[in-house]
C-alpha cells in the first residue's frame, strides 16, 4: 500500500527534487565553509554569527523538510476528508443534517476541489524550497561577508507569495464553486 495517493506523489515530485538538491548542495559547500556562518539576516546585513556546525549549517533544509513533512499530511487529509457536496442531507438521516452542518465549514466543495486545493498547498511547498534555496545561497557563502545581496530578499519573497496567491484562488474557487 502505497503512504500517498498518486496525486499528492506527483506534486510532491518538485519538492522532493529541491530538497534533495538541498541536501546534496549542502554537503558539497559544507566542507568549505568558514568557522563563522550567518545565523540571522537584519535590513541589509548579517547581524548574528554563529559557529559553523552541521545543525547551524543545515537549519533551514531541516526546517524545509520539516514544513514538507507537515504540508504533505494536510494535502493529503484534504484529499481525504468527505467533500459538501457528498455530505447526508436532512432526508438521509434524522440528525446527519445537523452533524454534517457543523463539520462543513473547513471541507472542500467537492473531490475537483480537494485536488485543486491539495495541488495548490503541494505548489506552496515548492515555492517554500525555493525560497530557502535563496536562503542556502546566502547561508553557505565561502566567506564571511556581513552585506546582503540585493537578489535576496525578492529572491525569498517572490517565490513565497506566488504560492501563496495560488493557494488563495484555489481557496477563493472552492468557495465560490
Amino acid at each position: 500500500m502505497a503512504i500517498f495517493s498518486a496525486q499528492v506523489r506527483l506534486w510532491l515530485l518538485p519538492s522532493g527534487v529541491l530538497l534533495l538538491a538541498l541536501w546534496i548542495w549542502g554537503a558539497l559547500r559544507y566542507p568549505h565553509l568558514p568557522e563563522h556562518i550567518p545565523e540571522h539576516i537584519g535590513l541589509g546585513q548579517v547581524d548574528t554569527w554563529t559557529d559553523k556546525s552541521f545543525g547551524s549549517a543545515f537549519a533551514l533544509v531541516f526546517a524545509y523538510a520539516g514544513a514538507t513533512v507537515m504540508i504533505v499530511g494536510c494535502a493529503e487529509l484534504m484529499l481525504r476528508l468527505t467533500p459538501r457536496d457528498e455530505m447526508p442531507t436532512a432526508d438521509a438521516a434524522p440528525f446527519a443534517a445537523a452533524r454534517a452542518a457543523s463539520s462543513l465549514v473547513n471541507r472542500p466543495g467537492s473531490r475537483a476541489s480537494a485536488r485543486r486545493i491539495a495541488r495548490a498547498v503541494l505548489v506552496l511547498n515548492a515555492c517554500i524550497g525555493i525560497s530557502i534555496l535563496a536562503g542556502c545561497a546566502m547561508l553557505w557563502r565561502s566567506t564571511p561577508d556581513p552585506d546582503v545581496p540585493g537578489w535576496l530578499p525578492p529572491a525569498i519573497l517572490v517565490p513565497l507569495l506566488a504560492g501563496t496567491a495560488g493557494t488563495i484562488v484555489a481557496a477563493v474557487r472552492d468557495r465560490k464553486g
